[in-house]
């Protein structure tokens, strides 16, 4: 795969024209977590852990929203490919109307029975109280967040991801400055702590949801077709179900699988250092991959619209250029965080959030396992989310994805911590065989050539 890294005159300077804005657009989104995760940090470890737990079904429903906009990009990036913006509507209008009621379904669920759907997640009464003031305002907030997503990747699948950078932009210096003001009693507002946190986040989402109104109304590089919208036709609603559903159903379940982790770490001993650990692990192991993440999204368009244009070897070649560049990108940036967690994270960053000395030891052992995985884990990302999905390959894609997951690293998982109870380090290493396992079968799907679809060839037959 190493041959196809040679490529056209123009070409690098075209992925990084698209990576940059969605670097910035996922750096900002993850540095939005981690000073959330600062600021309720400063009201305590307990505080911290329960935000963390609250989080878990965010997790899970922003993943769906994501199977949602990654299963319209199939499609949206295949159209533009061939200029079909009537198409690209009502793809769109499909991905607004599921994602608009998968995310109220999750929002009364957590506004009515908050105590109990947190109590799937943990054991510990303090984290269950915690979690559930935090989810019964923020719950609210991604009915207004799941459609501004829909909208941003759609425009970033005809490659415009400025647009998506620009708004959350915008709701990340809300939502920071809204903590400050309503987590501590700032500006003669009250101190609400985590209840104050919440609602930060809600009031960020609804003004990013208002930019977004405001956009589709006055934006002319894609113009919206209102009858196309609302009214997306069965023949497009019968190819959205045919290639989103899988990617949906692939986001849904490694979203509810990695949301295990955590919960089988809330049912082990010592459970509140260990997701406090989690969490500032977490967070930081996010930061790591914002830029292969971003090369994977990049992939998904690039090679989409080759495909829709007809190039089906070009977007072979392009495929194997961009998986081999994320993984050159995971194995330096792995290097370079495996210098600052001993350096300047450890020494330091921890003492930041409150941690125990207990849940420094932790995050430092988590962080070093996932630094060792991160090349694989950030060729996996481009290869199955990236190309593989942008040739339209959605169940292979999928079942590579997630077949690992609930077949071997899960199990695992589950027996180490809660079964034979070796400890944590256990059940991180257990975590890890997920990623080896992926990276074979996707190198291997990858050679066939078999995930390269026209996804729009029956319409324009």
């Amino acid at each position: 795969m190493l041959d196809y890294m040679k490529q056209e005159e123009g070409f690098y300077s075209r992925v990084w024209a698209l990576v940059l804005p969605i670097v910035l657009q996922n750096l900002i989104m993850t540095s939005l977590g981690i000073v959330d995760t600062f600021m309720v940090g400063l009201l305590g470890e307990a505080p911290m852990a329960g935000v963390t737990m609250a989080n878990t079904p965010v997790f899970i429903i922003q993943l769906v929203i994501f199977g949602l906009q990654s299963g319209s990009a199939v499609l949206i990036s295949q159209y533009w490919g061939k200029r079909d913006s009537d198409a690209v509507n009502r793809v769109m209008g499909i991905g607004f109307y599921l994602a608009g009621a998968v995310s109220m379904a999750f929002a009364l669920i957590m506004l009515l029975i908050p105590e109990k759907a947190m109590s799937l997640f943990t054991d510990n009464p303090l984290l269950i109280d915690i979690s559930s003031r935090y989810i019964r305002i923020a719950g609210v907030s991604y009915v207004f967040n799941s459609i501004t997503g829909v909208y941003t990747g759609a425009h970033r699948s005809m490659g415009y991801p400025k647009l998506g950078l620009s708004i959350f932009s915008v709701s990340m210096c809300l939502n920071t400055f809204m903590n400050w003001v309503l987590i501590f009693g700032k500006l003669g507002a009250p101190a609400m702590g985590v209840e104050g946190a919440a609602l930060a986040t809600l009031i960020a989402r609804i003004v990013e949801f208002i930019i977004m109104l405001v956009h589709s109304c006055v934006g002319k590089r894609f113009i919206i077709d209102m009858k196309a919208l609302l009214s997306p036709g069965s023949e497009m609603l019968k190819k959205f179900v045919r290639y989103s559903t899988p990617v949906l159903l692939n986001e849904t379940m490694w979203g509810l699988g990695t949301a295990v982790y955590p919960t089988i770490m809330g049912h082990m001993e010592g459970s509140t250092s260990i997701i406090a650990a989690f969490t500032v692990a977490g967070n930081i192991d996010k930061l790591t991959t914002v830029g292969t993440f971003s090369v994977a999204a990049t992939a998904a368009i690039l090679v989409g619209n080759e495909i829709g244009s007809g190039n089906k070897d070009k977007a072979y070649s392009m495929g194997a250029a961009l998986s081999m560049t994320a993984f050159f990108t995971g194995l330096v940036t792995a290097g370079i965080t495996l210098i600052l967690v001993f350096t300047v994270i450890d020494p330091y960053v921890y003492r930041l959030f409150n941690l125990s000395d207990t849940s420094c030891g932790i995050a430092t052992m988590m962080l070093v396992i996932n630094c060792l995985l991160l090349a694989s884990r950030s060729f996996n990302s481009t290869n199955i989310v990236g190309v593989l999905r942008g040739g339209g390959d959605v169940r292979a894609a999928m079942l590579i994805d997630i077949l690992p997951l609930w077949l071997a690293a899960i199990p695992m998982a589950a027996i180490c911590g809660l079964v034979i109870k070796t400890g944590i380090l256990w059940v991180c290493l257990a975590v890890g065989l997920e990623n080896l396992l992926k990276f074979g079968l996707g190198i291997s799907r990858f050679r066939s050539r078999k995930w390269i679809n026209d996804v729009t060839v029956s319409d324009a037959a």
